[in-house]
Parts: C-alpha cells; sequence; structure tokens
C-alpha cells in the first residue's frame, strides 16, 4: 500500500487507516472479531490505527487485540470529552487523566498521536487543553499532537503553528476543508488525517440512511447529482478523489467487517482519479455546495 511522509513527523503513514468507531459503537463486535479485522487490515499494509476516548470500547478492543503488534502501526487517539471520568468535558485534570485512561486501555506506553477531539474555537483559544497536550508529549505519553475538528476552530488550530497533526473531514461531499484548512496545514507542515473519507457510502442504498450521522450528506448528494454515483464503483471513486487532494496523506475507514479492507486496499492500488474527473468534482461543488455546507464533526 502506498504510504506518504505525514507532514514534519517521521512517520510514513499508509494511505488507508482504521477508523475505531464503529467497533466501539457495535455492541455485537466480539474481540476475536476485532483481531481478525485488525490483522487482515495490518496484512493489507495498513499502518494507522484511529480512536478516541468516546468510542465506548473501542480503545479497550485494540488494545486487547493488537497491543502485541504496537510496532506494526501508528496509534492515534482523541481526548477530551469526559466519557465517564468525573469532571466536565474539556477540564484539564480531567484532560490529563484521560490521557493516562487511555494508554491503559490501549495497553501502550505511547501513542503516536493525541488530538483534541472537535472542542470549539473558544476553549482552544484559552489554551489551557493545548497545554495539557503539550506536557503529555514531554513526558513521553504522545509523539505528537493534534486538533480535530473543522470550520473555524480547525483553521485557527492550523494558524496557530502548536499542533503537529490535524484530523478533519473530507469527501465528495464535504469540501469545506479543502479550501479553508488544507492549503494551511500543508504550508505549516502538518500531517492530515482523513475521516469520513467516503461521506459514509451515504448514497449507496439509494434511500435516506437510518442513521442520523450520514443523512447530511445523503441530502447534500442529492442536490450535487455527481454522474459517478450511479456507477458501481461509485465508492472508489469517492476515495480516491479523497486521497487526491492535495495534503491529505491518510484516510481513514472505520468498519466491522474484515473483507472490507481487503477491497479498500485494492482500491488505493489503483492511484489517483484522472485530473479531469477531480476537477469536475470540485466544479460541481463549488456550483452547488450552501454557505452552510460545513466540514460535519
Amino acid at each position: 500500500m502506498e504510504t506518504r511522509r505525514y507532514g514534519n513527523t517521521d512517520m510514513d503513514v499508509s494511505v488507508l487507516g482504521f477508523g475505531g468507531s464503529e467497533i466501539g459503537y457495535d455492541s455485537r463486535v466480539t474481540a476475536g472479531d476485532v483481531k481478525q479485522l485488525l490483522d487482515r487490515a495490518l496484512g493489507e499494509g495498513l499502518n494507522v490505527i484511529d480512536t478516541a476516548e468516546c468510542y465506548m470500547n473501542s480503545e479497550e478492543l485494540i488494545g486487547e487485540t493488537v497491543a502485541d503488534r504496537r510496532h506494526d502501526y501508528y496509534l492515534f487517539t482523541k481526548c477530551g470529552h469526559a466519557s465517564g471520568l468525573s469532571g466536565p468535558d474539556w477540564n484539564p485534570a480531567m484532560l490529563s487523566a484521560q490521557i493516562d485512561r487511555s494508554l491503559t486501555r490501549l495497553r501502550t506506553d505511547y501513542v503516536d498521536v493525541i488530538h483534541l477531539h472537535s472542542c470549539s474555537l473558544e476553549i482552544l483559544q484559552q489554551g489551557e487543553v493545548i497545554e495539557v497536550l503539550q506536557k503529555a508529549k514531554q513526558a513521553g505519553k504522545t509523539r505528537y499532537i493534534g486538533y480535530s475538528g473543522d470550520g473555524q476552530a480547525a483553521l485557527w488550530a492550523v494558524e496557530s503553528g502548536l499542533f503537529d497533526s490535524l484530523e478533519t473531514s473530507l469527501s465528495i461531499a464535504d469540501q469545506q476543508a479543502i479550501d479553508l484548512t488544507m492549503p494551511k496545514a500543508k504550508e505549516q507542515g502538518m500531517g492530515v488525517v482523513v475521516k469520513r473519507p467516503i461521506a459514509n457510502a451515504a448514497w449507496v442504498t439509494g434511500q435516506l440512511p437510518q442513521s442520523t450521522y450520514a443523512q447530511p450528506y445523503w441530502h447534500r448528494l442529492q442536490e450535487l447529482r455527481y454522474d459517478f454515483l450511479s456507477q458501481p464503483d461509485s465508492a472508489a471513486t469517492a476515495l480516491r478523489f479523497t486521497l487526491m487532494v492535495p495534503g491529505v496523506h491518510t484516510a481513514i475507514v472505520g468498519t466491522t467487517k474484515p473483507d472490507r479492507y481487503t477491497s479498500n486496499a485494492a482500491i488505493a492500488t489503483l492511484g489517483p482519479l484522472s485530473a479531469d474527473a477531480y476537477d469536475a468534482i470540485r466544479t460541481r461543488w463549488h456550483e452547488v455546495a450552501k454557505p452552510d455546507w460545513v466540514g460535519l464533526t
């Protein structure tokens, strides 16, 4: 699988990464399922695993199943929501304790990146949460620090020069970041991990998704009406578009199905879209996108 240097860090990351939200939120998923899933993904060349403090038992499942392969992958997690700890979200003491809890859950002494999990612009500007991450970095609990989010808060994080990494939403149905933050993140030498890179495949069933998480993308795509959405390889086109955006280093895809990464890895080998195909998607977005079609966290 293709790898890309993650900004100014020392990491060469696979263009596809694993997103840990689905394994945490699906109560039917067992440790055996996750072991099979992650072993297969790592076997396909994936080397980025991304999770978060609030993805239910995602951190525990990852720690239980692949902690013994810790040197085979880069480990990213996110912090900020109390998720069972005492104290409000973004409280510095809680945040510090949460980082330690994540390390315990993940069965590791360090992670490669800790991202602040979509905190507001106001909280970012106060600076206390950033100081907690900086201290964690100094203590060796994380090698790099980042911000996960979108819009003006993400722009402030990028322009501040305080972060090594940006995690942001970007897809055929979510292109604000391409104009707002990606060029500046590239200038700053930030590593960029993209979440929701195929817009939650919101169009594939031809019906409004049951998940409210994907519904905004469904509504946008009804207006965008990309020609390729009716084609059998529409998901491949969507993923290849995202990976082609300048400054993107890795895109995380969540799944509970072990076979998914075999197909995703095959898509990654196809390489970028043609310049004409990429430009057509961008042009259509600029023609149709409404002012409130901002990045979805």
